[in-house]
C-alpha cells in the first residue's frame, strides 16, 4: 500500500513560549498508508487540532510533513486537491441552495463529480432546492460528506464530526464513510471524544497528551499488549509496585489495567478482560505525561 500521510519529527511552538515549555506538538511521527484509519485522540489541548493545522498546512511547523509527497504549506493547493477536512463546525455558505452548491463546486473544483453528489444526496431526506441555512446540523454534515466524497479525495480528516448529531445521523453519517472509504485507496484520520463510537472503525491510534504522543499503536496490538485483570485485594500492595496505568476497586477485589508483561509476573488472578480503547485513553490521559 502506497504511503498518504507522512510525518517525521513535527513540532510545532507559538511565539511568546520559552524553547520547550508549552509546546504545542513535540516530535510527532506517524505513517498513514491506504487503507488505514487512524484514531487521533486526547483532551482539549492535547494538540491534534495543532497537528491537523499542520496536515493542512494552515500554519508553519517545525520537522517535516508529505501529504501524496508534497508538502502542505508551500504546496497547499496541490494538496487540497486531494485532501478534504470535516469539523462539527458548519463552514458551508448558508445564503446558498444546495442545488447552487453543487453547481458551484463543480466549477471550482476540477475533480469534482456532480452526478455522483446528486446520487448520494438522493439517499437522504435534504432537498436540492432547500436553503442550507434552513437544514438541520445532522443534514449540513451530511451535505458536507457529500461533497467529500463526490471529489478525488485520498485523505480525509475528520475532526469531531458527528459532535451534536443523534444516534440516527451518527449512523448514516458513517455508513456513507465507510461505503466511500473502501471504494479506493483512501485514508481516513478520526478525531473524537467519542472513543467508543469509532473503536470499531480504526486500524491504527495515536493519542496525545500535552503535545506529547503518550500511545500510538495498531489496533490490532493493543489486546496483546495491554490487559485487565482482577485480582483480591490482597494483592493491592504487589501489584502498586508494578506501576499499573488504572485500577477500579470492585467488592472485595480491584480490577488493573497493565502492560501484559506486567500481568505475566502476577500468580493469584481472578479473572482476565480484554482492553478496550476507551479504558486505555482514560487510563493514559490520567497517568504522568
Amino acid at each position: 500500500m502506497s504511503v498518504l500521510v507522512k510525518a517525521t519529527q513535527v513540532s510545532k511552538q507559538y511565539s511568546g513560549q520559552a524553547k520547550g515549555q508549552g509546546e504545542a506538538l513535540k516530535n510527532i511521527n506517524l505513517e498513514l498508508k491506504a487503507g488505514q484509519v487512524l484514531g487521533l485522540l486526547g483532551h482539549n489541548g492535547a494538540g491534534k487540532s495543532t497537528l491537523i493545522k499542520s496536515l493542512l498546512g494552515a500554519h508553519d511547523y517545525q520537522g517535516d510533513i508529505q501529504v501524496l509527497g508534497m508538502e502542505p504549506v508551500s504546496e497547499r493547493a496541490k494538496v487540497m486537491a486531494h485532501l478534504s477536512y470535516i469539523s462539527d463546525v458548519n463552514v458551508l455558505p448558508d445564503w446558498m441552495k444546495v442545488n447552487q452548491l453543487l453547481r458551484y463546486t463543480a466549477g471550482v473544483h476540477p475533480s469534482f463529480d456532480i452526478e455522483k453528489a446528486y446520487r448520494v444526496l438522493e439517499k437522504t431526506n435534504i432537498k436540492l432546492n432547500s436553503k442550507i441555512k434552513s437544514l438541520s446540523k445532522g443534514m449540513k454534515v451530511q451535505l458536507h460528506l457529500a461533497l467529500v466524497i463526490s471529489t478525488d479525495t485520498k485523505v480525509l480528516i475528520l475532526d469531531e464530526p458527528t459532535l451534536g448529531l443523534d444516534l440516527v445521523y451518527r449512523d448514516t453519517f458513517y455508513r456513507h464513510l465507510l461505503e466511500w472509504f473502501h471504494d479506493g485507496e483512501r485514508a481516513l484520520i478520526i478525531a473524537s471524544h467519542e472513543v467508543a463510537e469509532i473503536e470499531h472503525l480504526l486500524t491504527d491510534v495515536l493519542i496525545l497528551k500535552q503535545g506529547k504522543a503518550v500511545l500510538q499503536s495498531a489496533m490490532s496490538d493493543i489486546e496483546n499488549e495491554f490487559v485487565i485483570v482482577e485480582t483480591n485485594d490482597s494483592e493491592a500492595e504487589k501489584i502498586q509496585h508494578l506501576n499499573p496505568l488504572s485500577s477500579e476497586k470492585a467488592l472485595g477485589s480491584t480490577r488493573w489495567l497493565l502492560r501484559a508483561e506486567q500481568a505475566q509476573q502476577l500468580d493469584d488472578v481472578e479473572r482476565i478482560y480484554n482492553v478496550k480503547l476507551a479504558d486505555l485513553f482514560l487510563a493514559l490521559q490520567k497517568g504522568a505525561a
